[in-house]
Order: C-alpha cells, then sequence, then structure tokens
C-alpha cells in the first residue's frame, strides 16, 4: 500500500513492526525482503513519488568547509532516492580496500570482503545484472572494446556492470501490492523519540510541509536517508540525548568523505581514440553492459602511500563542421521537451552535478525550426558522410587532438571533515544541515602523485604529451580543484569500538538496542568504487538480520 501523508484523509499515526526512513536503493531493498512475509514494515519517504521543489528545498543547507559542496543538488528527495539520478555503476569492492592501512588513518573496516560476498551474489539479482559474475574488486564480465594493457603494478583495469534500472521505479508495483508493507509519502522524519534512558527508539515523530503530523511506532528502525542525512537525522533526535542520538563519543557526523574529482590534465595527441574507445560507455551492448575503468594498483598504492583512485579519459571535440552541427541540432528538435516539475528539477540537479568535460558545441543555443534545420543537414551532407565513413573506421566523427583526464579519488577519513546543524531552518522548523568538507594533505599527495601516473602512462599508449592541470604544479598550499561526485560516506562509520564509530559491524547504533543505520554513511572507509553496490549489499545483510531480530521480538511479545 502507498499513502500520501498530505491527503489529510490518510491514517496520521502507524504501527508496524519494522519502520524504515528513506526510500532509497537502501530503505527499498530492506522492505522488499519482508514481501510475503509476516511482518509489517512501514516505509516512509519525505519526497512524493517524482520530484519536487519543494520537498528538494529540505536539502538545502550551508558550506563552510574548504572545499565548495552544496548539500541541496548533491541529492534528491524523492522516491527511489538519489538513484533516480544515477549513472548505474556497480563494482564490489576489494579486499584490500577494506583492510587497515598504516599509512591512512582511521583506515580498515570491521568486516571482511568474505562478510560481503554472498550479499554481492544477491544484489546482482536487486540491480538486475546477474548476468555478470565478479570477483575481488571487479566483475569478470566481458567488454564491448579490450582495454589498454598496462604495467600491472602501477595501473590496473577494473570492470564494472551498468543497472539498467531505477530502483523507485522498477520495485513501486510490489511494494504497492504488498499487504505487509506501508509505503508512505511526503511524511518527512522530525525526530526519533528514545526512551528516558536513550537505549532505545520508542517513536518516529513524522511531519509534512503542511503542518500535519504524526507518529510511527515500530519495534525496530532503520535510517536509510543517505550519507549526509543519516548525520542530520541523529544530531536531530536530542530530547533526551543532547548531542543526539548514538552521539555519546561526539562521532556522528564526522569523518564526512565523497569521491573528489577534477580534472587532472590533457593527453594531447593524434591518436585520442587509442585511449578513449575503450573507456566509452556509450559504446556498451545488452541489457546491462559492462566496462572497464582505469584504476590504481595496490602495489603503486602502498609503495607511494598514497589513497585509491580511478582515471576517466573524454575526447575533447576540436572544430565541429557544419553538417554534423545541424544534424545534432535536428535530432534534438524532434526529441520530445518535457518540462513537467519532475523533469525540470532532474535536469538541475544533472547540471549541477555533471563531472565531465564540455565541448564548446553544447554551450550553443540551438534552432528549433525544423525546416530550417533540415535544409541545413541537407546543405551539410558532405560533413555527415565523411563523419559516417570515421566512424566504420573505428574514429572520431569529429577531429580532436586533445583527451582530458578527470580523476575520481578515494578520500582520507578526516574526523573534521563533518555534518553539524545550522542556525537557519527549513520549513518544517527544523536546523539545516551545514557541510564542512575539508581535505588532508594525504588527500593531495594522491592528487598529485596519481595525476603524473595516470598522465604518464595514457600518453604512452597513444604516443601523446601529458599537459597536467596547473593547479598540480602550484605547490603544497594549492587549493586544490576538486568537486563532489555525490557520493556522501562516513558520517555514521561502523566500527566495534564505540568510541571509534556510530554503528557496530551489524550497523546497529552503538547503545541503542533497536536502531540501525543503511546506506553509505556506514563506511569507514570509500575507495573509488561506486558506492550503490555495496549500500545494496550491506542492506540486504541488514535485512536478514532485522528479519532475526523482529521475529524474537514478536515471539517474546507473545509469551
Amino acid at each position: 500500500m502507498i499513502i500520501d501523508y498530505l491527503d489529510s484523509s490518510a491514517v496520521s499515526d502507524i504501527d508496524a513492526d519494522l519502520c524504515i526512513i528513506g526510500a532509497g536503493a537502501a530503505g527499498i531493498a530492506i522492505a522488499r525482503h519482508f514481501i510475503g512475509t509476516s511482518i509489517t514494515v512501514c516505509l516512509i519517504e519525505g519526497g512524493g513519488a517524482t520530484g519536487e521543489e519543494q520537498s528538494q528545498a529540505l536539502y538545502e543547507g550551508m558550506s563552510i568547509g574548504t572545499v565548495p559542496f552544496d548539500a541541496g543538488t548533491s541529492r534528491m528527495r524523492v522516491f527511489g532516492g538519489s538513484c533516480n539520478l544515477w549513472g548505474g555503476g556497480c563494482i564490489p569492492f576489494g579486499s584490500r580496500d577494506l583492510t587497515e592501512r598504516d599509512w591512512v588513518p582511521h583506515s580498515g573496516w570491521p568486516i571482511a570482503y568474505d562478510d560481503l560476498k554472498p550479499y554481492y551474489e544477491r544484489a546482482r539479482e536487486y540491480c538486475q545484472i546477474e548476468a555478470h559474475e565478479f570477483d575481488d574488486g571487479s566483475f569478470l564480465a566481458p567488454v564491448t572494446h579490450k582495454p589498454i594493457a598496462f604495467d600491472a603494478d602501477k595501473l590496473i583495469n577494473q570492470v564494472f556492470a551498468r543497472s539498467p534500472i531505477l530502483f523507485g521505479k522498477a520495485y513501486r508495483t510490489e511494494l504497492e501490492r504488498a499487504p505487509n508493507i506501508t509505503v508512505v509519502l511526503h511524511a518527512n522524519l522530525l525526530e526519533l523519540h528514545a526512551s528516558a534512558s536513550g537505549a532505545s527508539v520508542r517513536h518516529a515523530h513524522i511531519g509534512s510541509v503542511q503542518g500535519r503530523k504524526g507518529v510511527v511506532r515500530a519495534q525496530h528502525y532503520v535510517l536509510a536517508c543517505g550519507g549526509i542525512e543519516n548525520a542530520r537525522m541523529l544530531l536531530l533526535s536530542k530530547s533526551v540525548s543532547p548531542n543526539g542520538l548514538g552521539n555519546e563519543h561526539d562521532l556522528v557526523g564526522r569523518y564526512f568523505m565523497d569521491h573528489p574529482c577534477g580534472s587532472i590534465g590533457a593527453v594531447i595527441t593524434d591518436t585520442p581514440e587509442r585511449v578513449t574507445r575503450p573507456y566509452d560507455r556509450n559504446l556498451g551492448k545488452g541489457h546491462a553492459p559492462a566496462f572497464p575503468e582505469i584504476g590504481l594498483s595496490h602495489a603503486f598504492q602502498g609503495a607511494r602511500r598514497i589513497l585509491n583512485g580511478r582515471v576517466h579519459p573524454f575526447a575533447v571535440e576540436g572544430a565541429v563542421p557544419q553538417g554534423i552541427r545541424s544534424l545534432r541540432d535536428f535530432r534534438a528538435a524532434l526529441r520530445p521537451s518535457m518540462q513537467d516539475e519532475n523533469t525540470l528539477l532532474e535536469a538541475r540537479l544533472c547540471a549541477a552535478l555533471k563531472n565531465s568535460p564540455s565541448n564548446d558545441d553544447d554551450m550553443r543555443v540551438r534552432s528549433t525550426n525544423l525546416a530550417m534545420l533540415a535544409l541545413r543537414v541537407g546543405l551539410g551532407s558532405g560533413d555527415i558522410v565523411k563523419a559516417m565513413l570515421q566512424k566504420l573506421r573505428h574514429k572520431p566523427t569529429v577531429r580532436s587532438n586533445r583527451v582530458e583526464l578527470v580523476g575520481y579519488f578515494e578520500q582520507a577519513p578526516n574526523p573534521d571533515s563533518r555534518i553539524t546543524l545550522a542556525n537557519e531552518r527549513d520549513i518544517l522548523g527544523l536546523p539545516k544541515v551545514c557541510v564542512d568538507w575539508r581535505l588532508t594533505e594525504l588527500d593531495r599527495h594522491t592528487y598529485r602523485t596519481a595525476a603524473a601516473l595516470f598522465g604518464t602512462e595514457l600518453a604512452q599508449a597513444c604516443g601523446g604529451t601529458y599537459q597536467p592541470a596547473r593547479w598540480l604544479n602550484e605547490g603544497d598550499e594549492a587549493t586544490a580543484e576538486v568537486h563532489t561526485t555525490a557520493h556522501h560516506l562516513g558520517t555514521t562509520r561502523m566500527s566495534d569500538d564505540p568510541r571509534r564509530g556510530v554503528v557496530d559491524p551489524r550497523c546497529q547504533v552503538h547503545g541503542v538496542d533497536n536502531l540501525h543505520v543503511a546506506g553509505s554513511s556506514v563506511f569507514p572507509t570509500g575507495g573509488w568504487a561506486f558506492p550503490t553496490f555495496t549500500v545494496v549489499a550491506l542492506a540486504l545483510r541488514l535485512a536478514d538480520q532485522l528479519r532475526g531480530m523482529v521475529r524474537t521480538a514478536a515471539f517474546s511479545e507473545a509469551v
């Protein structure tokens, strides 16, 4: 069943066995796990079935860190979560991504790759990439074009699979039809109210932007609101614990990480296709295609004492012939123009998050006069024929001699990089989020060292010359020109020790016996891997544990 909390005829208060806050990749995975059981589940979502600016505004906040960060555009408040904007990238962590590294402070997970492996198996089905086998840190799927053969002590090719689905769209009908599942849209968590001792959650206080309020009472609660909002919700829940739930040791919100990305320079070459074509994500085949990514070897990371990272080569077009421009304009004019609120919001967020270089041709104002465009296509037919011949030769349709290199990096866990509450309040009357995103010298050392290797090796592969980005050569005090990849990590990190982490290895909040956290906020470190596949694996692992816990609690009550 799906109900809308904006509907005044809907119930205000809900009782369930399990309450999940957040209907993104993790929340939906956990709720779906209970379909067909006797366990009742309430899945709360602050947004609607589609994106809305009013709901999205609740994600706005402040940025006070050394690296600018926009909390309002780096995530989406909607059923299906921020994965409504994702590119589908799925790849498992490798075993070494989870181990402690003596040169990376605060590194090491309290669980091992073997603990995750059976849940990675199940995550393939959920992400609808079950046709692909995987191994430690990579899928084993065939790729369309053979990647560059690097010195394996320096660079490695790791394969990711692209999920073809958006979780909200794929699983909405299943959840709607399940008699034991209640999805509540436009229901925003206001606070988790704890018992007098703070050792358990008594109920979740929810409200709508129109002022309607109520409670959800359950045996167990799961925060699955994302890497920023999970921490914010714990910090807001302070009617019993003044510092927030699970925050006895002042760890909630600390160790905020992302995958900082930015241009690390360019390779100038007469044969750019040698380095771009093997990694071109537009050339995949099949329902769930697989693609290689260029990563740092573990040997190189250890030898140079740096963090993990990857690089993606993007071809930058030269001057675009008039005929090709006209054909592109004509095709663009034929596409249906959708102007509903959801589409416009998604377009705004995607533009804010774009992390690939733009070609000059992308910036032009295009004509919409079909007759004029058709005439221009005809006049430019010679350019179009030449481009077709280039394509048949597996060459770029527009000549280029520049390959932009964009690096994506692991971030060092840093307790001073954190999420706190701002003084300014949102429409619900709650303090907005304040993001203090900070990098360390280890991060900057990684950028300089990895960029030099990536640039040199890729230039060698195509007989070109590497030109480093200027900021890499401006000394240790230079501002790193990186930005968010919208992979929010670490703010409720996992640890055996409550003095070092917010949740235990089972993702239960230390000291709160019926509160759990799902999502990338529990990651102690982030590697370079796209986080969603591991988020889903951890969510399925938590769902297994919850199934036993809720059944035990129900049996105890019956007795």
